[in-house]
Parts: C-alpha cells; sequence; structure tokens
C-alpha cells in the first residue's frame, strides 16, 4: 500500500493544528496545567483527545508543513487553547485570592504552604479554597464543559479561516476584573467579621489599658477567624456557582455559542 505525499502531508496537518490547539488548552485548563501532572500523562491525553475530534474538524487547507504560514497557524492554535484555558484558572484564582485575603486579615498568612499548581508558596487558607473550589470544578463537570467549548471553538475559529478579534483580547483582560470583585465578595464576611472583633478589641483596651492587645488580640483574631471562616463555608458553593457562571459565559462569548450554550 502506497501513499501520496499531499495525503501524508494533509493527515499531518489535519493532527497537528488540532493537537496544538488542545495542547493549549491543557497547558492552562484548571487541573491538567498543574507542574504535579506528569508531562506524559498531558501529552496522552492531548494525543486522544485530537483523534477524537479529528473526525468533526474541517480538513486544513495547506500546502506546506515547513513554511512560515504553519508556524503563524501553530502559534494561532496555542493562543485559542490557552486562552480558553486561562479563563477557567481565573476562575479558580478568585478563591485563592480571597484566601489570601483571608488569612491576612486573620493573622494565618504566615501558615504557608506549596502550591502544587503554580509551585510556589502560598498561605494555607488559600490553598484550602482552592482544593475545595477543585473539587466542585470537577464534580460540577468543569472538565466536560471545558472540552466542548475546545470542540466549539472549532467552529467558531475554523483553522487558517477566522482569529480572535481585539474586543475578544479586551473580554479576557476584563475578566480579570471579576477576579478581584469576586474575591473581595467572598472574602467580605471574614474582613467584616474580624473588623468587630478589633474594634472589641480596641474598646477593651482603652477601658483597661492593663490587657496587652498584642499577646492577647492575635491569638484571639486568629481563633475568630478560624470559627469565621467555618461558619462562612456554607456560602462557597454559591460564590462558585457564580464565579464559574461568568466563566461560562464568557467562553460562550468567545466561541459565538451563547444562544446554544
Amino acid at each position: 500500500m502506497e501513499f501520496a505525499a499531499t495525503t501524508i502531508t494533509q493527515f499531518m496537518a489535519d493532527m497537528l493544528l488540532p493537537f496544538m490547539r488542545v495542547s493549549g488548552l491543557f497547558a492552562a485548563m484548571v487541573g491538567l496545567s498543574a507542574k504535579s501532572v506528569p508531562t506524559p500523562i498531558r501529552s496522552l491525553l492531548t494525543l486522544f483527545l485530537t483523534l477524537v475530534i479529528m473526525p468533526v474538524v474541517p480538513p486544513v487547507n495547506m500546502g506546506e508543513m515547513l513554511s512560515v504560514g504553519t508556524f503563524v497557524l501553530i502559534i494561532q492554535q496555542l493562543i485559542i487553547g490557552i486562552a480558553i484555558g486561562f479563563i477557567s484558572a481565573m476562575a479558580l484564582e478568585t478563591f485563592v485570592l480571597a484566601g489570601q485575603v483571608v488569612a491576612m486579615q486573620t493573622g494565618l498568612g504566615f501558615a504557608s504552604i506549596v502550591d502544587p499548581v503554580n509551585g510556589i508558596n502560598v498561605p494555607a487558607v488559600g490553598q484550602f479554597y482552592l482544593i475545595l473550589a477543585t473539587l466542585l470544578f470537577w464534580g460540577l463537570d468543569g472538565h466536560l464543559a471545558m472540552i466542548k467549548m475546545i470542540v466549539l471553538s472549532f467552529e467558531a475559529f475554523p483553522i487558517g479561516e477566522a482569529w480572535f478579534q481585539p474586543e475578544q483580547f479586551k473580554a479576557i483582560a476584563h475578566w480579570g476584573g471579576w477576579m478581584f470583585v469576586a474575591a473581595v465578595t467572598l472574602s467580605l464576611a471574614p474582613i467584616v467579621s474580624l473588623l468587630i472583633v478589633n474594634l472589641a478589641f480596641g474598646v477593651m483596651t482603652k477601658a483597661a489599658p492593663q490587657l496587652n492587645i498584642f499577646s492577647i488580640g492575635f491569638s484571639i483574631a486568629q481563633i475568630m477567624g478560624l470559627i469565621i471562616i467555618w461558619l462562612t463555608l456554607d456560602n462557597f458553593t454559591h460564590h462558585f456557582e457564580v464565579q464559574w457562571e461568568r466563566a461560562q459565559l464568557l467562553m460562550c462569548d468567545l466561541v459565538r455559542v451563547c444562544g446554544n450554550y
């Protein structure tokens, strides 16, 4: 059995370019982008998903594989995949930021552990919120939604025919603003509660100057912080659902399927 050179080139193009877009998604997506996930495992998952979606991707019109045009197409596919995965990552980073704010207000900021996703030290409260958000992401089939978005992106942005508009890049950049708004909203109740506790200590110190606010207030503030975190966990699921819904709407806007999702 013999294959023409054009047939082999076409097969390589039909596989390489979708592979690069899926690689960009997995490189930035929640969970799979973690440093704890081995690169061979991530590559095998990327290859498997590429082989599954290849039949629904229109053939790519490409003359030569080794050309500047091919290199530009590869970069475009990477950017599209990274942009979609980046939105999911920013949705979960919201809760890391909220945990850092709460940790600093409660005096628990000195307790830090290594974040397996980014490989840096973060407050333990932020890591706790990140673990909860990640579990909710997998539990609510967020990974299936991400795979659906990357498949729909081949309809919105056919390879070599369409590309992000400037306003779409602007929308992704503005998404970072929602991250800070949601983080402050989630940490607002602990912040106000601890403010009341600190005001109470201020009144106590004024009434009884013998009390050492630095020795007593610091330990009680930590205990109250843990209690407040425990009491506000009931609202965590609601905040996650709202933030994840915003992320899905943005991804729908990018792949232009808001009315069908």
